[in-house]
């Protein structure tokens, strides 16, 4: 997992912002091209929050085509990339992977 700076992610009240300029390439994509995508429902993104051991943590996944990326949000604050298990870069590893018979974007 790579450590990221804090001011990648911010939390607040019940809301979770994502700079844009860390998002977009970690998609393959420009920051024009990030929200324009988003507003089109092409990026996705999922938050978890942490039980049991993981209380205090949370973790988010954006997904666009089959290029995914994932960062955790540890209990101090601190951000931390963490990797799609089995992946090389934004893609899984396993050829029969949802993510590998989805064609990129365009």
């Amino acid at each position: 997992m790579t450590p990221l700076p804090q001011t990648a992610v911010k939390v607040g009240d019940d809301e979770i912002t994502v700079d844009a300029a860390v998002l977009a390439p970690r998609l393959g994509l420009t920051v024009e091209a990030l929200k324009q995508h988003m507003g089109e429902g092409r990026v996705t993104s999922v938050s978890e929050t942490g039980v049991d051991e993981d209380a205090g943590r949370a973790r988010l996944t954006f997904r666009y085509g089959a290029r995914i990326w994932r960062v955790v949000i540890e209990a101090d604050g601190s951000l931390i990339e963490d990797p799609v298990p089995g992946a090389k870069g934004p893609r899984a590893a396993d050829p029969f992977h949802l993510a590998n018979l989805v064609k990129d974007g365009p």
